[in-house]
């Protein structure tokens, strides 16, 4: 049996806007960037701020773990419901990969 959490769950925030949501909450800094023709608000989580969760990364389809700095991103136009968590490293290269192709087993890698 897993052990019970004594945290209290948070209310939902869909009504909420990214300005809402306070930087110095989450120990980075937060900056405003322009990827394919969008401007993106782009905030840099620290280590030890990245508390509670792991999240997973679009640009590598993998784990964030728990306590890991990171990087957090959404459009500009759009609310805190569209937000994604990244790696540092898949966020600088996110020009330079492509949408990741599932293979089956069997299936050339050329």
């Amino acid at each position: 049996m897993s052990p019970r959490r004594n945290r209290p769950k948070e209310a939902a925030s869909s009504g909420r806007s990214a300005e809402d949501d306070g930087a110095g909450r989450y120990g980075g800094w937060q900056s405003s960037e322009d990827w394919q023709g969008e401007e993106w608000n782009v905030r840099h989580v620290a280590g030890a701020s990245a508390r509670g969760k792991a999240y997973r990364c679009p640009g590598c389809d993998q784990l964030i773990p728990d306590g890991v700095s990171h990087v957090v991103a959404w459009p500009a136009h759009s609310g805190v419901d569209e937000r994604r968590h990244w790696h540092k490293a898949c966020w600088n290269a996110k020009d330079r990969r492509t949408t990741r192709v599932q293979r089956s087993r069997n299936a050339p890698k050329f």
